[in-house]
C-alpha cells in the first residue's frame, strides 16, 4: 500500500545523491504544499540543479524519497512526470516552428487527446499572453516571448506543480515585471518552485525561501522571516549634533556596535549595528532628548534578501 501525503505537492524526505566521491545532496528533507510559490536558493554547485532532477525523476535518491503530489517518485515515475512542468534556464525551442506549431508538437508529446488539446491550448494561450503572436515564427520572438513560449509549453498539460529554472535570465526591467506578474498568476491554480540568482525577484514573487548550501538545507521560512534570521546585519542610520555620540549610542541594550562615519558640516553620521530584532530607533530619539543632541536623520535600513543569503551560504561578491 503507499502511503501519500496528501497536504504536500512535493516532500523531499531525507534524500541524498551522490557522483562517485561527490556528495551533491545531503540528507535533505522539506516540504512544498499546495498552491505554494517558493523560491529554492543556493551558489553555483550548492545541489540545486540535483535536487530539482531528483524532484523531476531525471535522477533517483541514493536514500530517502521524493514524493509528489503524495506518490514516491522512483516507484510512480510515469504518473509523477505528468504532474510537473518544467521550464529549464536555458529553455530550448525549435526556432523554426511558429508559436502554434510548437505548442502542438508539445501537446503530441505529452498525449494530449484532440478532446483537450482545444482547451489546454485556449486556456495555456491566455495565461500566457500569446495571443498575438500565436502564428508568428518563434525565431522572430523577443526574449520575454520565447520565455511565455517555454512556459507555455511547460504548463500545456495542466500541470499541478511548476519548476523554473531562472525565468527572468536576460530580461529587462520591463519583461522581468511581466514574467513575474505571470509567475503570479499560475501560482493561484498551481505549486510553483522558482530557481534563481535574481533575489529581487524572489522577495517580489515568491510567498517562502528555501536555501542550501553544499547540498544541505541551511534555511527554510517566509520571505518576511528570512529578513529577520539574521539580525546581526540590521543597521540604523543616525546623523546628530552633540557632544559623546559613539558613547551614548553604545549604551544602548539593542545595539551591538556603532561604525563612525564622514561627518556632513558639524554633524556627526554612524552606522549602527544591531545586536537583535527590537527597533532601537524610539531609544534613540529618546536618548537623543535627554542628551540635547539635534537629531538629523534616523533611519532602518532595509534589509535585502541578498544581504541574509550571502551571510547563510558564505558566498563573496
Amino acid at each position: 500500500m503507499v502511503k501519500t501525503y496528501t497536504d504536500q505537492s512535493i516532500k523531499v524526505d531525507a534524500v541524498s545523491k551522490s557522483f562517485g566521491s561527490l556528495k551533491a545532496v545531503k540528507n535533505l528533507s522539506f516540504e512544498i504544499g499546495k498552491g505554494e510559490i517558493v523560491g529554492f536558493l543556493g551558489t553555483n554547485g550548492a545541489g540545486k540543479t540535483t535536487t530539482m532532477k531528483l524532484i523531476t525523476s531525471f535522477y533517483t535518491p541514493d536514500q530517502g524519497s521524493v514524493i509528489i503530489n503524495g506518490l514516491d517518485n522512483s516507484i510512480h515515475d510515469i504518473e509523477t512526470r505528468k504532474s510537473i512542468g518544467y521550464l529549464p534556464e536555458n529553455n530550448p525551442l525549435y526556432e523554426d516552428l511558429l508559436v502554434s506549431e510548437y505548442l502542438n508538437f508539445i501537446a503530441d508529446l505529452r498525449g494530449i487527446s484532440k478532446g483537450d488539446r482545444k482547451n489546454n491550448l485556449e486556456s495555456t494561450i491566455n495565461q500566457t499572453g500569446l495571443e498575438d503572436v500565436f502564428y508568428r515564427p518563434i525565431s522572430e520572438l523577443s526574449k520575454g516571448y520565447h520565455q511565455r513560449v517555454g512556459l507555455a509549453g511547460a504548463i500545456l498539460h495542466q500541470p499541478s506543480i511548476l519548476i523554473l529554472d531562472e525565468p527572468t535570465e536576460g530580461l529587462d526591467p520591463n519583461q522581468r515585471l511581466s514574467m513575474r506578474e505571470l509567475i503570479k498568476s499560475l501560482g493561484t491554480e498551481r505549486t510553483v518552485l522558482i530557481t534563481t540568482h535574481v533575489m529581487q525577484e524572489v522577495e517580489n514573487t515568491c510567498e517562502r525561501v528555501i536555501v542550501i548550501n553544499k547540498g544541505e538545507l541551511v534555511a527554510d521560512k517566509p520571505v518576511d522571516q528570512m529578513l529577520q534570521i539574521t539580525p546581526g546585519l540590521r543597521r540604523v542610520y543616525v546623523e546628530i549634533e552633540g557632544r559623546e555620540i559613539e558613547t551614548g549610542l553604545s549604551t544602548l541594550n539593542s545595539v551591538d556596535s556603532v561604525e563612525r562615519l564622514d561627518p556632513i558640516d558639524n554633524r556627526k553620521r554612524y552606522m549602527v549595528n544591531l545586536s537583535g530584532n527590537q527597533d532601537p530607533r524610539p531609544e534613540i530619539f529618546n536618548l537623543c532628548v535627554s542628551k540635547n543632541w539635534t537629531l538629523w536623520e534616523l533611519h532602518e535600513e532595509r534589509m535585502r534578501l541578498e544581504d541574509v543569503f550571502h551571510n547563510l551560504t558564505g558566498s563573496q561578491t
